[in-house]
């Protein structure tokens, strides 16, 4: 019997115990991993996939994102990174925390022709002027109908230093005003109520009735019209053209989850995540769903021109537009 026990004994002190369970933490914007947000279902279907943990952070809008990114170095718990925009992949890049993706470009279905080994897109849409059409029968037709228009209907937007939709607007200006974008923005001042850290907060004041506009996208009516049956909100189409986002997501170099930061941006393509885009997070998909789009895409603004600067472009000079929008509107 003692003979029994002790080698009963032996046995369990030579137990290996179970392998811990892997965690991916992937940095992400806000309205991304809300409730209604693509962030849950995205989550539940990767952990059926993987058998691993995956971790949401959101430091807030995707300009934030990136400078707390920055802010951390290679201290960052991040694994993968994801909702940045071609605005500020130059930028990204240039922090060398990132290492390739591996992935084939050709996955990639953006309006313009992918080619980048660092980042992958995971949905893009247009910029656009989202108006209540109650209590705005005649909403401005162009950038500069806008930017000259009754000061007494007001528009939401978001702050360039600290949200993609921001810098994203800002860039909008420049590329139609150019050298004027400083005297653009100084007549467009009298119409904006207020300039919000990020997209929700624009959003949530709008439908709230604070303001009959919001810098917004071309897909946004499609939520109002699937979710609520409701065709009140409608984006205004510019004859000058809208400026394009396309949204990325990339792995971190140096991280000990490199292996499953890869498998989460191969997943990041397929029906699994993109399924969700359309109807969660209400853009165009950039990878593979497993089904049409629904008919309310079909009827959205379709931007008669793409405005779109470098990611090139766009580092060289951010900076020095942010300052010229400051100064602009500087009360």
């Amino acid at each position: 019997m003692k003979k029994t026990l002790t080698a009963l004994f032996a046995l369990l002190g030579l137990a290996v115990p179970a392998a811990a369970q892997e965690t991916l933490t992937v940095y992400t914007y806000d309205s991304f991993v809300s409730e209604w947000g693509p962030g849950p279902k995205v989550k539940e279907a990767f952990e059926k996939e993987c058998g691993c943990t995956l971790e949401w952070v959101a430091p807030g809008d995707g300009v934030a994102m990136l400078n707390r990114l920055k802010l951390e170095g290679r201290n960052t718990k991040a694994d993968v990174v994801l909702g940045l925009d071609t605005n500020l992949t130059a930028e990204a890049e240039a922090t060398g925390l990132f290492g390739k993706h591996g992935l084939d470009v050709g996955l990639a279905k953006t309006p313009i022709p992918w080619a980048d080994e660092t980042f992958m897109p995971f949905d893009y849409a247009h910029f656009a002027v989202v108006y209540d059409s109650e209590t705005m029968k005649q909403p401005p037709k162009s950038l500069d109908e806008l930017v000259n228009g009754d000061p007494a209907q007001k528009i939401v937007l978001q702050d360039p230093r600290s949200s993609t939709p921001g810098l994203g607007f800002l860039l909008w200006m420049k590329s139609v005003y150019g050298e004027k974008a400083a005297e653009a923005w100084k007549k467009l001042q009298p119409r904006i109520l207020t300039v919000t850290p990020g997209w929700s907060e624009a959003y949530a004041l709008f439908t709230k009735g604070e303001a009959p506009m919001v810098l917004s996208y071309t897909t946004s009516p499609a939520y109002h019209v699937i979710a609520e049956n409701s065709t009140r909100y409608k984006a205004a189409s510019f004859t000058e053209g809208h400026y394009l986002q396309v949204e990325v997501a990339g792995l971190i170099e140096n991280s000990p989850e490199k292996e499953l930061a890869k498998k989460f941006l191969a997943f990041m393509m397929g029906p699994g995540f993109q399924d969700q885009i359309p109807t969660s997070n209400w853009m165009f998909p950039a990878g593979q769903t497993s089904a049409s789009l629904p008919p309310a895409f079909g009827e959205l603004v379709q931007p008669v021109k793409t405005l779109l600067f470098t990611p090139e472009e766009v580092e060289k000079n951010r900076r020095a537009w942010i300052d010229e929008w400051l100064n602009a509107t500087a009360k």
